[in-house]
């Protein structure tokens, strides 16, 4: 079956950089699109990123455009979101998703960004 497990998360202060990763099992990686979703407490979840099934197409929400960079490794099975000059307002449950329909999802990682 499809698995999505996020790891990497964790507390950082303003301005350090993280890197979360996205270990994939149960489909062949090379076939979907995959993105990055977040979700602060109160909030709805929302797109962070999202790269094509070959790598070649990105793209990113506004808030995050210039300092997040999504990446994949199909043979490795795994999907990266650097986040670099981290804020508060970032601080939110990172999600994996597959595309498609249904759609797929991780458990989650926690992102804090505190001073």
């Amino acid at each position: 079956q499809v698995q999505l497990v996020e790891s990497g998360g964790g507390v950082v202060q303003p301005g350090r950089s993280l890197t979360l990763s996205c270990t994939t099992s149960g489909f062949a990686l090379k076939d979907w699109g995959m993105s990055w979703y977040r979700q602060a407490p109160g909030k709805e979840r929302q797109l962070v990123a999202f790269i094509a099934s070959t790598g070649y197409m990105t793209n990113y929400a506004a808030s995050v455009k210039g300092r997040f960079t999504i990446s994949r490794n199909n043979y490795g099975n795994q999907v990266y979101l650097e986040m670099n000059n981290l804020k508060p307002e970032d601080t939110a449950t990172y999600y994996c998703s597959r595309s498609g329909n249904p759609r797929y999802w991780g458990q989650g990682t926690q992102v804090t960004v505190s001073p």
